[in-house]
């Protein structure tokens, strides 16, 4: 058969580990053999990102600006272990924070839903979407020990004005202090974000920080939403038959938890890392998790919302056979041919791609699965056959059909 052709390329960034073996598997097994692959190749292992003195992580993301679509693997966030282990030169900033900083996006994470797979929370009926600021606070702080007899302060100041106020006063022991930041350009950018896609996918949603502790910080990223909800989305929300409200994070993990999904949860970026996870495992596995990261001007990076999978890749460099579960890869090579497609006109594209996520979920459907899933499976008149890493894109590619 004749390839499917591409008009643009999408910039495709590799990563590390077993991620990155699973990253060629599926190109070799469920794309290449069938698309004209148009790709602009970024390296992000860790070892090209010392390399280049994390120069190709920035290159990445002005690609993704100008292309307007990007497939990211997972990468390695180095600590003070991986500084040894790879002998870096120092430790690298996450590239993931590095690119959502560049792109300014929201990320939305959203459970791949199979029949067969029940959630660990039983009630949870309908998928629930992250949508993670992107941008500051944690992922972009300045850090500093402090000796006893110090005292930190924070301040601000410009040409004619200087504000201070301590923070704390180390007097008889040793300490830590943090400093984070956000703007309002990207909180604004966030509500925005946020708001469109409750629309487009007609989902009603939450956001919820800790504005009682944090009287400023938190309390401005509620004062933005609920401004730009009031003025610009309001009636566009009840046209919809959709709604927004705002609660602390406490009261909202409880609401979550005895809800029966089917909604958009905002979160800060601290708070839509970890709560991303929490929802991701509670619907069966890490690797059953799309996302995606949304940029005001309309540009896309899809990626896996995991690690790289450390133990099964000392494991395979020892020749041991892995199970490792490549969903959340396939998805996000899924999600930016697809999108490729739609941008481009591509129809023949768009159908490949959504023929991926319904020959894996087929798959799956089936019985055949990787080892994270197969003590959650349970169907009537299936039998699950536990398959390796490489076996099960095997059996997905038997049931590719466009």
């Amino acid at each position: 058969m004749e390839k499917i052709k591409m008009t643009t390329p999408l910039v495709e960034m590799d990563g590390d580990e077993m991620t990155r073996i699973i990253w060629q598997w599926i190109k070799d097994i469920l794309i290449t053999p069938y698309v004209d692959l148009k790709s602009e190749y970024y390296d992000l292992s860790l070892k090209n990102r010392d390399a280049t003195d994390d120069k190709v992580t920035l290159d990445s993301a002005y690609a993704t600006s100008k292309h307007g679509v990007a497939v990211k693997c997972a990468t390695i966030t180095p600590n003070a272990q991986r500084l040894t282990e790879y002998s870096l030169k120092k430790l690298y900033p996450s590239p993931n924070a590095t690119i959502r900083a560049i792109l300014d996006g929201t990320v939305f994470r959203s459970p791949i839903i199979v029949e067969g797979i029940t959630p660990y929370i039983p009630n949870w009926k309908a998928p629930i979407v992250i949508a993670r600021h992107a941008y500051g606070d944690l992922y972009k702080s300045v850090e500093a020990r402090c000796e006893a007899g110090q005292v930190a302060k924070l301040v601000i100041e410009d040409t004619k004005t200087k504000k201070e106020a301590v923070i704390h006063n180390f007097t008889d022991t040793d300490g830590i202090v943090m400093a984070m930041h956000n703007t309002d350009k990207s909180i604004f950018a966030f509500a925005r974000s946020c708001f469109n896609y409750a629309l487009d996918k007609k989902l009603n949603i939450w956001f919820s920080t800790k504005d009682t502790i944090s009287k400023t910080y938190d309390h401005r990223f509620k004062d933005i939403f609920a401004d730009l909800y009031k003025k610009e989305y309001e009636a566009k929300f009840k046209t919809a038959g959709i709604w927004y409200e705002y609660t602390l994070i406490d009261d909202m993990v409880a609401r979550v938890i005895r809800s029966d999904g089917g909604f958009i949860w905002a979160c800060k970026n601290y708070d839509g890392d970890v709560m991303s996870d929490m929802v991701a495992t509670a619907f069966g596995s890490l690797a059953m998790m799309t996302s995606v990261l949304v940029s005001p001007d309309g540009t896309f990076e899809y990626e896996a919302a995991h690690g790289t999978v450390t133990r099964h890749y000392y494991k395979y460099l020892l020749g041991e056979t892995t199970s490792t579960n490549s969903c959340a890869t396939i998805f996000a090579w899924s999600g930016a041919l697809k999108k490729r497609g739609e941008l481009d006109g591509l129809a023949d594209l768009v159908k490949f791609a959504e023929a991926i996520e319904v020959a894996t979920l087929d798959t799956i459907r089936a019985g055949v699965m990787t080892g994270d899933l197969v003590a959650m499976f349970k169907r009537d008149g299936v039998v699950v056959r536990k398959v390796d890493t490489k076996e099960f894109l095997e059996e997905i590619a038997k049931n590719l059909k466009f």
